[in-house]
């Protein structure tokens, strides 16, 4: 099983690991809006990084969290944000939706 909620550092999964693990996560996609019309994971809550901390409360509570972006490094953000605001939302998807469509998995419009 993978690791969730510890708080000495960031986890990331890959695409096939979150895929595996279906809709026993809550997959965030802080990418713009524009990025997020362009095609998301479907399933996935969209909120753009620059307003996580505002919009925290829109997270699910009761499964572990997965944020993910275009390529990884605004999912990473949003972890430090997360944490910094006492969630133990600690793991995203490494390569973004980049990696997931190279994978060949789908994605919604």
């Amino acid at each position: 099983m993978f690791g969730f909620g510890a708080r000495s550092s960031a986890k990331t999964l890959t695409p096939t690991q979150v895929r595996q693990m279906g809709d026993t996560v809550t997959l965030v996609d802080v990418r713009e809006d524009g990025e997020w019309a362009s095609g998301h994971i479907a399933g996935a809550i969209h909120i753009p990084l620059g307003r996580l901390r505002d919009e925290m409360d829109r997270i699910p509570s009761g499964k572990p969290v997965v944020f993910y972006c275009h390529a990884g490094g605004r999912s990473s953000q949003a972890i430090n944000i997360a944490m910094a605001a006492g969630q133990p939302h600690d793991t995203h998807m490494g390569g973004g939706i980049s990696a997931w469509r190279a994978q060949g998995f789908p994605s919604a419009s």
